[in-house]
C-alpha cells in the first residue's frame, strides 16, 4: 500500500490573519516535510473566486513544490479540465514533468460548481464532453509528432507540434467520481481512478471490480491504478487527533457544501457530522496502521490512499507533525 497527503488547498479560515504568501509557505513547508518523512504523494486541488482563496492555479503550485522535494510524486487532486485550454494544460503538465523529473499524475474531473462554469464562459451541461475531448487532446499532444487530432472544443491546428512532449512521452491520467458512469469512464479513457471520500470499503469493491470488468471485456491492455481518498489525523490518542482535526475538516465541509449548493452553510447538521467523523481515519499510529490494513486487506497491496492531513487553520506545526508521523509511524507498516 501506498501513502500520500494533501490536499493542500490554501484556504484562510475567517480567523486566520495570514497573508496569501504566508499560507502558500505553508504549503510548501508540509511538502518539504512530506517528501522527508518518506510518503509516497503530494495532492493540491482547485476552486476558483471563493472567499477564502481556495487554491486556483494547480500547475504554479505543483512547479513550486517539485523544486521544494527531490522523490515523492506530485498531482492534481483535481484538476477542474473543462476550464482549461487543451493544448495550454498539455504544455505545462509536460514542462511540470521534466521539472519534476518524471514525478507528475495529472488529475482531472468534470467540476460541480455552476459559478465556476458560468464565470469562465463554459456550458455547464457540455462538461462530460468537454473532459473526455481534454483526454483525448492530451494524448495526442503528448505523442511523437504533430497533434493529428481535430479536437471538439479547442480550435487548433491539427498539424501543430505540442512541446514539450512529457517525459517518456506520458503523463499518467487519473479521473475521479463515485457514479457507476464516471468509474467506468476512467476505467476505458484513463491510467489511474480516484475514488471520493464518501465511498465505503465494500463501495470500493464493486467499483473496482466493475474497472476490471470493463477493462477484460474491452480488451484495454495497460497498468491502472487506483487511488483512495480518505480525511484523517495522527495523533497520541483517538480523541486528541479527533479533537484537532475536526475544526480544520468541517470548515472543508462547510465549505464544499457552499460551493455545490451555492447557499451559505454557517453549520454541517449534526448527522453530517457524525457521517464525517465516520468516514475519517484518525488515532495513534497504531490505531492509524490497523484502519488502513482494513483497505488492504479488501482492496490489494496495490492501493494508494491520499491521506488528507491538510485541515485548514490548525496550524502548520500541528499538520507538520502528524505528516511526520504518517511517514515514519504508519506507512512502514503497510509496505
Amino acid at each position: 500500500m501506498k501513502l500520500g497527503t494533501g490536499l493542500f488547498t490554501c484556504q484562510r479560515p475567517p480567523d486566520d490573519d495570514r497573508s496569501t504568501t504566508d499560507i502558500y509557505d505553508e504549503m510548501l513547508e508540509l511538502s518539504r516535510t512530506a517528501d522527508e518523512a518518506g510518503l509516497d504523494s503530494i495532492w493540491v486541488s482547485e476552486h476558483h473566486f471563493t472567499a477564502d482563496e481556495y487554491l486556483p492555479g494547480t500547475m504554479p503550485s505543483l512547479a513550486a513544490i517539485a523544486a521544494e522535494t527531490d522523490e515523492i510524486e506530485l498531482g492534481t487532486c483535481i484538476a477542474l479540465a473543462p476550464l482549461y485550454d487543451g493544448v495550454r494544460l498539455a504544455e505545462d503538465a509536460a514542462t511540470l514533468d521534466h521539472l519534476s523529473h518524471d514525478r507528475l499524475t495529472l488529475g482531472l474531473a468534470i467540476g460541480s460548481n455552476p459559478g465556476e462554469f458560468e464565470a469562465f464562459g463554459v456550458p455547464q451541461d457540455e462538461r462530460v464532453e468537454r473532459l473526455s475531448d481534454q483526454v483525448d487532446l492530451l494524448r495526442a499532444a503528448w505523442s511523437e509528432g504533430p497533434l493529428d487530432y481535430d479536437a471538439e472544443f479547442h480550435d487548433i491546428d491539427p498539424e501543430v507540434s505540442v512541446t514539450p512532449k512529457p517525459v517518456d512521452n506520458d503523463v499518467p491520467i487519473m479521473l475521479g467520481g463515485g457514479a457507476k458512469p464516471a468509474v467506468r469512464r476512467a476505467a476505458r479513457t484513463a491510467d489511474v481512478w480516484c475514488a471520493p471520500s464518501k465511498l465505503s470499503i465494500g463501495g470500493l469493491q464493486k467499483r473496482i471490480e466493475d474497472i476490471r470488468t470493463v477493462r477484460e471485456k474491452e480488451e484495454i491492455d495497460g497498468d491502472f491504478d487506483v487511488y483512495i481518498i480518505r480525511h484523517g489525523f495522527v495523533g497520541d490518542s483517538r480523541e486528541e487527533a479527533w479533537e484537532t482535526m475536526k475544526p480544520g475538516y468541517f470548515y472543508i465541509q462547510r465549505r464544499y457544501a457552499e460551493l455545490f449548493s451555492g447557499e451559505t452553510v454557517d453549520e454541517l447538521p449534526e448527522e453530517r457530522k457524525e457521517e464525517l467523523k465516520q468516514q475519517a481515519i484518525f488515532g495513534t499510529p497504531e490505531q492509524v496502521v490497523a484502519d488502513l490494513k482494513r483497505y488492504r486487506d479488501a482492496l490489494g497491496d496495490d492501493v494508494h490512499v491520499i491521506f488528507r492531513t491538510y485541515h485548514p487553520g490548525i496550524g502548520t506545526e500541528t499538520m507538520a507533525e502528524c505528516i511526520e508521523r504518517l511517514g515514519n509511524e504508519v506507512a512502514p507498516e503497510l509496505r
